[in-house]
């Protein structure tokens, strides 16, 4: 009896799969690689738009047009510029702090947590977005912090 229903499965199964090529799949949104400063310098781009959601690329410390060093003062002022960096690639494309619906913070320390936390909060006075904090090991130019974050767009 049992491998009659197991025989009954199989060819449900194989009766069921008969005739497909290609597994059937939605199309995908056509996505928007967004070059607020122009043709991008590194293998990425600063923010990705599909349909109406904004990614944006991990942001570090970093000023100025070069940007190969993130500014001094510890956590506290790579806190502040991350996050003016991040605001600006927002306005440049379309959106602003206020539509961030969710961040990643990265630490190279997390002992460093709270006085990041002081001046990210800052930014966010009415709507907190949804976040993950992990501890990273060497983040790009020796940053203590990098942040990435997704936002809606009009």
């Amino acid at each position: 009896m049992r491998v009659r229903a197991l025989c009954c499965v199989i060819l449900s199964l194989a009766a069921a799969c008969s005739g497909r090529n290609k597994p059937e799949t939605a199309p995908a949104p056509d996505a928007q690689y967004l070059t607020p400063y122009g043709a991008p310098t590194r293998p990425f781009s600063p923010a990705v738009r599909v349909g109406n959601m904004l990614y944006l690329s991990g942001q570090i410390g970093t000023s100025g047009a070069t940007a190969t060093a993130v500014v001094p003062g510890g956590i506290e002022a790579e806190t502040k510029q991350t996050m003016e960096n991040i605001k600006d690639v927002l306005e440049r494309t379309g959106s602003s702090m206020d539509r961030v619906v969710k961040c990643t913070v990265m630490l190279a320390d997390m002992r460093e947590w709270d006085r990041m936390n002081v001046v990210y909060a800052t930014y966010f006075p009415k709507n907190k977005p949804a976040r993950s904090a992990i501890g990273a090991n060497g983040l790009a130019l020796g940053a203590r912090v990098e942040i990435e974050c997704w936002a809606t767009v009009g």
